[in-house]
């Protein structure tokens, strides 16, 4: 097998890079539900099947829909971040199904950021 010459692996990474981020694959949103342990004690397996019987009730095929860990932020749990095309992440705490289905219409079907049920906007990612 021959070896890889390194502009072929930065040709990879970026290839990569592409199918994993929102903004340059085949998505035009992500919701990520913090499923630490604190997260699944206070109902995070709950907001998950929330949101996957929204995004099957709707045949819905543009949504990325993953899982992770803690959040740092115990008591505001459950809690999920939802990245659309185009806007700053939001992350939204203390879920009810009812929020869900709202956050669900108003943000993810329209555009529209929840506030009310908002922790934050924007990324805490540095560079």
């Amino acid at each position: 097998m021959p070896k890889l010459t390194i502009d072929e692996l930065k040709k990879m990474r970026e290839n990569s890079r592409k199918e994993i981020y929102l903004r340059e694959g085949n998505f035009r949103g992500k919701v990520t539900v913090h499923m630490g342990t604190c997260g699944i004690a206070a109902g995070a397996r709950e907001i998950m099947n929330s949101f996957l019987d929204e995004i099957e009730r709707r045949k819905l095929t543009d949504i990325m829909f993953t899982t992770t860990g803690c959040a740092g932020l115990c008591s505001e749990e459950p809690m999920i971040t939802v990245e659309m095309e185009g806007s700053a992440p939001v992350k939204y705490c203390k879920l009810t199904n009812e929020k869900v289905k709202k956050i669900f219409n108003e943000h993810i079907i329209e555009g529209n950021v929840v506030k009310e049920f908002a922790l934050g906007i924007g990324s805490e990612r540095v560079g």
